[in-house]
């Protein structure tokens, strides 16, 4: 794995930019220029970090949490495996990588201790990657307590808009609890947990399209509850869970889309119980009863009131609790053990402030959250968040999970079939849109590729090119010239043969589309794939387990010829065409006589 050696220390004065616009309205960089130029005003605001590879840095606030952006830039001389699953492998080898990092908290340890930190690694908050070509791939996210998924793909997406970027790809593999989201939130929502963001459908495994895709998240919504409660029983579990919901909803639960939508939207509006007494008193280093202890604690919270809901520093709050406790050690305690708390509706946030280093505490009213739906409710149809996870789980094991025989037999057959080929949809796309701005111009270039037979090929996707206003024909083409260069690795040295601009203008207007054609070079222009020809339909590689045939040379995949995952790749395999060839040749050589 790379490793970064980060040995320059931070000073105290480096700038910190706010995460939540962080890449949103030229913050902090203006992006009206191509994507190169925008990655390179934005390098101009972050500090300079030593380096083999050039790196830069970015400090980022995020509810007073102090977080470290990474940017590094990666020449690059090799093909993109994670282009060639996603279906870019016809995409000609760019010249750089930008990997963008938010390490996680164990990641910000390690780099204080050792100024390193490795750039692929699993465990990153964030780790995503943009070519020069301006498409890329979101390789990992990891949310945690101090900063949720949902916030880190806020921030990646505003980063990928600000920048330019023109397509994103991800391989969806978030899960929540054992649950898969991508199935979860199809069947609630009919789209991916990614699909918030406008990721959809790009390409599927094992053979699976998009037309197969979607018929499958209307085939497991549209399920009747009547039918599934019907399988399991009166009085089971399952009905149990069907009838508390259809109580709570105010409208009627008629499918299984129904009742899963209705129990996430749930979800978002009811807390996390968490007593912040309770968790305190468990402490082994509680020393006081719980009386005194629950008084220290109403009295801290009464004294965060008082700052209408403000940062202030753990001394204010605790000079203020002073004058109604006065054993100092059990401030500290509760102070100390207060921090990311429930007490009653109130959240007690707690974090370092990154530019005083000082310790501040904040109340937040989390009922504020609530829907005048649920304020509505009665106690008795009120139901906990534990509980309502508990469902879920339960609902998702035995209706979704493959690992419950009854979801393979009779009508269940469907169910088990359609949530099959909505997981192997793992392969999720964003395209972002091209603006068109006065002014500087933007124009969009391709190239064609000319081949030895005098064929154009379309090598590149279209690029954002910046120009004056009333730039010449040999202006644009000079500088579509060199933008590409710098983009692609076969292209540095590119000399057009001819322009083709749309219309017959001798200017070329703004948001107007160009193709430069130029003959074919030396050296690898297309990365090399291998050739997959799986029995389930699978033309292209698309990142599963794979063996490849002795004689034909065929890829295919692992659990398509039956091979388990625990099972290591045989030395010797042969497709199942290469064996029926033998067989017929050994027959056909049998029975010709000599």
């Amino acid at each position: 794995m790379s490793q970064l050696d980060l040995s320059r220390k931070r000073k105290r004065g480096d700038k910190v930019f706010k995460f939540k616009v962080f890449g949103a309205g030229g913050y902090p960089a203006a992006s009206n220029g191509s994507f190169l130029e925008n990655i390179r005003a934005l390098l101009e605001f972050g500090q300079v970090e030593t380096n083999p590879m050039s790196t830069w840095s970015f400090q980022l606030e995020a509810r007073r949490h102090p977080l470290l952006l990474f940017v590094v830039e990666e020449p690059v001389d090799f093909s993109c495996t994670h282009c060639r699953y996603t279906g870019w492998g016809h995409h000609m080898i760019c010249n750089k990588n930008y990997h963008f990092l938010l390490p996680s908290k164990s990641g910000s340890d390690e780099y204080a201790k050792t100024n390193a930190i490795e750039l692929h690694r699993e465990t990153h908050s964030l780790h995503g990657v943009l070519h020069s070509n301006g498409f890329g791939h979101l390789l990992c996210i990891n949310g945690g307590s101090g900063l949720p998924g949902y916030q880190i793909m806020e921030f990646w997406d505003r980063l990928c808009s600000g920048l330019g970027a023109r397509e994103v790809s991800l391989r969806d593999s978030a899960n929540k609890k054992g649950m898969e989201l991508r199935l979860l939130h199809s069947v609630a929502y009919g789209r991916p947990w990614f699909g918030q963001w406008e990721y959809t459908f790009k390409r599927g495994s094992y053979g699976v399209d998009k037309e197969m895709y979607q018929n499958a998240i209307k085939t497991i919504q549209n399920v009747p509850l009547t039918l599934i409660a019907h399988q399991f029983g009166f009085g089971s579990e399952i009905q149990v869970i069907f009838c508390r919901y259809q109580q709570l909803s105010s409208h009627s639960l008629m499918t299984l889309g129904d009742v899963f939508h209705f129990m996430l939207e749930l979800k978002c509006r009811v807390s996390e119980e968490s007593s912040g007494y309770s968790a305190i008193m468990s402490d082994a280093s509680c020393r006081w009863s719980p009386k005194r202890v629950e008084k220290a604690i109403h009295v801290v919270v009464e004294a965060l009131k008082r700052a209408e809901f403000q940062w202030v520093s753990r001394q204010h709050v605790r000079d203020v609790a002073r004058a109604y406790i006065g054993d100092t050690g059990l401030l500290d305690f509760v102070l100390k053990s207060l921090g990311n708390h429930m007490v009653g509706k109130y959240l007690v946030r707690r974090c370092l402030n990154p530019v005083t280093k000082v310790l501040e505490y904040c109340l937040e009213d989390v009922s504020r959250t609530f829907s005048k739906q649920e304020a509505n409710l009665t106690p008795q149809q009120k139901i906990s968040w534990a509980q309502l996870i508990k469902d879920l789980l339960c609902l998702y094991s035995n209706i979704l999970g493959d690992h419950n025989p009854i979801t393979r037999n009779g009508a269940f057959a469907a169910i088990h079939l359609a949530s099959r080929v909505i997981l192997d949809a793992k392969h999720l796309a964003k395209e972002y849109r091209m603006p068109v701005e006065e002014g500087n111009k933007k124009i969009y270039c391709r190239v064609n590729i000319l081949n030895n037979a005098d064929q154009e090929v379309a090598a590149t996707p279209y690029h954002c090119v910046v120009v004056r206003s009333g730039a010449t024909f040999d202006e644009v083409r000079r500088e579509a010239e060199r933008t590409l260069g710098e983009t692609y690795l076969a292209l540095m040295n590119m000399a057009a043969e001819a322009m083709r601009p749309q219309g017959a203008d001798a200017v070329v207007r703004a948001g107007s589309k160009v193709e430069l054609v130029c003959r074919q070079g030396e050296g690898e222009v297309y990365p090399d794939g291998p050739v997959v020809n799986c029995v389930c339909g699978a033309r292209d590689d698309d990142g599963e387990r794979m063996v490849s045939c002795d004689l034909c040379r065929a890829w295919q995949h692992t659990s398509c010829v039956r091979i388990p995952d625990h099972h290591a790749v045989p030395d010797i395999f042969l497709c199942t065409g290469c064996e029926q060839d033998i067989l017929r040749f050994r027959c056909y050589a049998t029975s010709t006589p000599i």
